[in-house]
């Protein structure tokens, strides 16, 4: 079995969301032959280096996962961007490029984390493209972890303050993307994220089937897609534990 989460946005704050994960994972172990996680897993990450209690317990979790033989994929979303080479040696996750293409018992699908089809929103995309630049990257990456977390947290609250004044559907993706990224790839299905309007979107591309499944966040409840051996996808939802630390 195939499982597909994203958009948890783990943080401190937020141990109701952590004691979700540890959940699911303990539910999904003896399922999964695969997870796949597209982006926004951490609500930051500033560096492989920085190394907090969640961290620690979160890497150790996938470490787990992948230890027992299962294979883990994991894809930057525009919350953890920045997470490299030395979370993958830690957790033996495999790190995915944004968009890619994997073979899914038989069906070739277009993954993304999401964020790069809401072209209708200019300015978050010139944001987008100003913070992944090597120009900015090299010389934050550089700094302390302390200077790193506070600049973190201006750019968080600059976006969450620009969000305010905007449209949703703007903040959406953009619908004509959809049939050109398809077209782009060669493909007919579509999984991602970042939006938090799960859905399945069945739709005709050039005269063809064609479908977007967009995976859940995990404000109020646990999303997860799963792909059975015969291809089917299940959308679904489970509560959160009664007991979040549990």
């Amino acid at each position: 079995m195939i499982y597909f989460i994203s958009d948890l946005h783990l943080e401190e704050d937020r141990p109701d969301i952590t004691g979700a994960f540890l959940y699911f994972m303990d539910w999904v172990e003896s399922k999964a032959d695969t997870l796949y996680i597209l982006g926004d897993f951490f609500e930051s990450w500033i560096g492989d280096d920085e190394d907090t209690v969640l961290q620690v317990l979160i890497k150790q979790r996938l470490k787990k996962f992948t230890a027992s033989g299962k294979k883990l994929y994991f894809m930057h979303g525009n919350r953890d961007f920045l997470v490299g080479q030395l979370f993958s040696e830690q957790t033996g996750a495999q790190l995915l490029e944004d968009p890619c293409v994997v073979n899914l018992n038989g069906v070739d699908t277009l993954l993304m984390h999401g964020d790069s089809l809401c072209t209708a929103d200019i300015g978050y995309m010139k944001f987008r493209a100003t913070i992944r630049n090597p120009s900015f990257l090299e010389p934050f990456l550089k700094r302390p972890i302390e200077e790193r977390k506070i600049t973190a947290q201006q750019l968080r609250a600059m976006s969450q303050a620009n969000n305010q004044s905007k449209d949703m559907e703007i903040m959406d993706v953009t619908p004509e993307e959809i049939p050109k990224v398809l077209a782009q790839h060669d493909v007919d299905t579509l999984i991602h994220g970042h939006t938090h309007r799960p859905a399945v979107h069945n739709l005709t591309v050039n005269d063809q089937k064609a479908q977007r499944i967009v995976l859940g966040d995990w404000d109020k409840e646990i999303w997860y897609l799963e792909i059975d051996q015969a291809g089917k996808q299940h959308l679904k939802t489970m509560p959160f534990p009664v007991d979040p630390t549990s």
